[in-house]
């Protein structure tokens, strides 16, 4: 590892996220900048829990072998650490696997010998003692059956593992599920960075970019000190302001002043804002506050269910000007033919009809008002097994196809965008923990292996 300034630590996020692409020309940037680390997000839970059910990963493995082609050879160039939280999107064991196999690639490809840390974050129902899991507004207790019906649970870790990881030698740290902020955060603390601008400072920069004035130009590089941090895009023809940087604490956070971490809670009420010049900005009055016990956030989900769907359109301005009524028909009308042909009552299959164009987003809150020019109907079914979700939706399907208002004399055509109308979705996911699991070790949860992959 290279000597660095002992007063600070630089921390590059070249991207919000593994995959989602960055400038190369930026990392270099950041390098010639003195970066001491590199840190990315790998996951996210931002896209609904089939991806933590099933396992698998949303990024496509060309993209996310792309970026870690880039950043793999500028760790092992400049000798500084690169470390990914949430491989694999979710921080699934297979995810880390999954991200360790392209690295591992990689290396062999470069002709690099790094050392490669993998920490495990998945669990299951006999990990954990359900007398020390607390629920999270809003959910309730945690029923026993609930935990045993997961398919995946995964550990939020915090910076603890990560630190012990690079502590032990290794050069890359790739993390299961892990807070964005601990990914950034886990070197500056390591090297004794006080930990009110760290957490702060790891909290900005979790999505690279987008506390920058064009989030598409790349990451942010972070300089943590003993009064603050600076943070400064990395593409030199992008800015930070003082209300860009600011305007990150409203991002995914209850409160904008504060943001529970498994080991306590960043508190930036009194932090100021100031413009270095018309590229930079510099924080100060950031603090941390230790909890009095350590937690480790759980996520699991399980399977619900199968989807099948169809997509149908309508452009017929007589069912355009009634939408609300047609879509209730529809439903009654399929509820009715369901039962008819195949005997299926309530409780043997749920419905679900969208009207994109329409109310598929807001629903009634929806504040636009007179008739849509065109929408897209979307019939959603779900059974507890694919065979009678599908068959369902191909009872609806004529509907789908020639359903007239109770007004109209002719029988109208809509506009299938697929075919077959019917798409098997397969198994469909909920979250169903919200809970945190009070622990005596930080990193007690997680297994950790340390190996070194020679090309």
């Amino acid at each position: 590892m290279t000597d660095s300034d002992p007063t600070c630590v630089r921390v590059m996020v070249p991207t919000g996220m593994l995959g989602g692409g960055f400038p190369p020309s930026t990392v270099d940037r950041g390098l010639a900048l003195g970066a001491d680390v590199i840190a990315v997000d790998g996951g996210s839970t931002d896209s609904g829990p089939y991806y933590l059910g099933s396992g698998t990963a949303k990024t496509a493995a060309a993209a996310v072998g792309r970026d870690l082609r880039i950043l793999l050879r500028a760790a092992a160039t400049a000798g500084i650490p690169l470390i990914i939280g949430s491989c694999g999107t979710s921080g699934t064991d297979s995810g880390v696997d999954w991200v360790a196999g392209i690295v591992n690639s990689i290396l062999a490809e470069e002709g690099l010998s790094l050392k490669v840390a993998r920490i495990y974050s998945g669990l299951t129902a006999a990990d954990l003692d359900l007398g020390r899991i607390r629920p999270l507004p809003p959910a309730g207790p945690l029923d026993a059956a609930v935990l045993a019906s997961c398919s995946n649970i995964v550990g939020m870790m915090g910076h603890e593992p990560i630190a012990a990881a690079l502590t032990a030698g290794a050069d890359v740290v790739l993390a299961g599920r892990a807070t964005d902020t601990a990914v950034a955060a886990a070197f500056p603390l390591l090297k004794g960075m006080p930990a009110g601008p760290t957490w702060h400072a790891s909290k900005i920069v979790e999505c690279g970019g987008q506390c920058t004035t064009n989030p598409r130009a790349g990451g942010v590089l972070a300089t943590i000190d003993a009064g603050g941090f600076t943070i400064e895009p990395l593409d030199p023809d992008v800015a930070c302001t003082p209300t860009s940087v600011a305007a990150h604490m409203l991002y995914e956070t209850v409160n904008p002043f504060t943001m529970r971490e498994p080991a306590g809670t960043i508190e930036v009420r009194d932090a100021v804002y100031r413009a270095l010049d018309d590229r930079r900005v510099r924080v100060e009055g950031s603090r941390f506050e230790p909890a009095a016990q350590h937690t480790i956030k759980l996520e699991g989900a399980r399977v619900t269910g199968y989807q099948t769907m169809s997509f149908t359109a309508i452009r017929d301005p007589h069912i355009l000007g009634q939408i609300d009524v047609w879509a209730a028909l529809l439903r009654k009308m399929i509820t009715e033919w369901v039962s008819g042909t195949l005997g299926l009552g309530a409780g043997d299959y749920d419905l679900d009809i969208r009207l994109y164009g329409h109310d598929a987003i807001l629903g009634r809150l929806d504040p636009a008002s007179g008739p849509p020019r065109e929408v897209g109907v979307m019939l959603l079914v779900q059974a507890a097994d694919q065979r009678t979700a599908t068959a369902v939706a191909k009872v609806a399907n004529p509907l789908m196809l020639h359903l007239p208002t109770p007004d109209m004399d002719y029988l109208p055509s809509l506009a299938f965008a697929t075919s077959p109308a019917e798409t098997e979705r397969g198994a469909a996911y909920e979250f169903v923990l919200n809970h945190v699991v009070e622990v005596d070790s930080p990193t007690g949860l997680f297994r950790t292996h340390l190996g070194e992959i020679d090309a």
